[in-house]
């Protein structure tokens, strides 16, 4: 009992004292600030940390000139002007090298920007800022092992930091780590309960701990706190696109609409819109985000399959086309390029590219069926059957599946094992179809009886349809003459 209080108090204690030592801080220095800019934090946040701690240099022109370098927005530098220095400012100059290093962040020039980094935090090893701005680089560059050891050096030498917290939030979410996540996150709002981002990655391991209703709340904190800030959008409606297509689409424009360069929500926007059926919508969508990142293979590949669907299949081969001669190893869109080029007739390449989409996916149930389809039009028996068998033991409760291995065995003259697969088609979907080649088949195996009732099966089941109507007449005459 005794050790559980202990340690009741001690978790009470922890924030009060975070809190407190946040509030200890010293006035920014010019360095400190060049590295917050460069290391992506935003400027409501950074006109935030301003007030709370005014600054220890005096802003001359030449040290704007290069906070700006460092990537400063004018309306942070507007703020900056207007904030009176302590009186124990220094006038030292701001780094140039670290200018330089935040201008080829901006221009996502990351290993230049760390090797231009590496010399300042030699010269400076315990400062906090500087390996911010380094754990903000491998960040970028996706080295989470490197991220979590900068900006974990970056909170051991400065403990109170509720940003350096919040970004060991975002590393151990992207770790998988959904509760270390949330713990560093609250962290960070313990010690400042105004930091948006912090709100964001509360969210985020909310999220990834399937608490979609604490996640929204938490995003919606964030939003109210900057609310300017499209990333969060962006979260929403991933959040939202589970269930409420409407409202993940809003959430997505408005993200796109705060920022427009933000391809990822216009692609996302794209898949929404193309799972609703709205083709068009889609196509836009990817297109936009194409414009913003031509480079980006997924976002050509969801535009060659919504030209597919739509039935545009010209601009789907060459968006395809296009695609993998960019990305000569790029092993999705294949099927949908197989189905444009048959589409054309071009039957050959496309069996070319069944071929590979089978070889990327061996266990895809539709390719071996698509491609034991195009084989029977070659009159390719012996491949097709092997083909539409893997279809049929890979996804046994496709109609389509059974249906064309029955038509394949059927072409090969093996007509007891067709009337297997005919009769699971039909037990699969009765259509007026599958039972018009059951009978087909039961016909070539002398059983006309059988035959002739699955006939009037398909022609009560589609009255229209002329043949039904016209093959059974015929086998009624048959079967009469048979008699006489």
């Amino acid at each position: 009992m005794r050790r559980n209080l202990l340690v009741f108090l001690l978790l009470t204690l922890l924030p009060l004292l975070a809190s407190a030592e946040q509030n200890d801080l010293k006035p920014i220095d010019c360095t400190q600030l060049m590295a917050w800019i460069a290391g992506g934090v935003s400027t409501p946040r950074l006109q935030h940390l301003l007030r709370e701690r005014t600054i220890g240099f005096f802003p001359n022109e030449a040290t704007i000139k290069l906070l700006i370098r460092a990537g400063a927005e004018p309306v942070f530098i507007r703020s900056l002007r207007v904030t009176r220095a302590t009186p124990k400012a220094s006038a030292s100059a701001c780094p140039a090298k670290l200018a330089q290093a935040g201008e080829l962040v901006r221009e996502k020039h990351y290993d230049d920007a760390a090797t231009t980094l590496d010399p300042l935090i030699a010269s400076d090893p315990h400062n906090p800022a500087l390996h911010f701005l380094m754990g903000y680089i491998r960040q970028q560059q996706e080295n989470w092992d490197r991220a979590f050891d900068e900006y974990s050096t970056s909170r051991d030498e400065l403990p109170g930091s509720s940003d350096t917290h919040s970004r060991l939030a975002y590393v151990f979410y992207r770790y998988d780590d959904a509760d270390k996540a949330v713990a560093e996150a609250r962290t960070a709002l313990s010690i400042d309960p105004t930091n948006a981002e912090a709100y964001r990655y509360l969210g985020l391991g909310l999220y990834a701990s399937h608490k979609d209703a604490g996640a929204l709340h938490a995003f919606e904190e964030s939003l109210a706190r900057e609310p300017k800030r499209a990333e969060v959008y962006y979260d929403i409606a991933i959040l939202r696109d589970k269930g409420d297509a409407t409202a993940a689409s809003a959430a997505y424009r408005k993200a796109v609409a705060l920022n427009p360069q933000f391809w990822e929500a216009y692609n996302n926007l794209g898949l929404l819109l193309h799972d609703s059926g709205k083709l068009d919508d889609a196509i836009s969508a990817y297109r936009e985000a194409k414009r913003l990142a031509p480079g980006e293979a997924s976002v050509r590949n969801n535009l060659g399959n919504a030209f597919c669907d739509k039935g545009d299949y010209d601009s789907a081969i060459a968006e395809l086309r296009e695609l993998y001669r960019m990305i000569p190893g790029w092993e999705r869109g294949h099927s949908c390029l197989a189905k444009a080029l048959l589409a054309k007739g071009e039957i050959q390449p496309a069996i070319g590219e069944l071929r590979l989409a089978i070889q990327q996916n061996p266990a895809g149930a539709a390719e071996h069926r698509v491609l034991g389809q195009t084989l029977l039009i070659l009159h390719q028996e012996e491949e097709a059957v092997r083909e539409l068998r893997t279809a049929v033991e890979l996804d046994p409760d496709s109609p389509l599946a059974h249906h064309f291995l029955g038509t394949a065995l059927f072409e090969a003259q093996n007509f007891p094992a067709a009337e297997t697969e005919f009769r699971q088609a039909v037990r699969l979907q009765p259509s007026a179809s599958n039972h018009y080649y059951l009978a087909a088949c039961l016909m070539n195996l002398g059983r006309y009886d059988e035959a002739l009732a699955e006939l009037d099966t398909a022609a009560r089941m589609e009255p229209s349809q002329s043949l039904y109507r016209a093959r059974k007449e015929e086998l009624e005459k048959l079967i009469k003459a048979g008699n006489r």
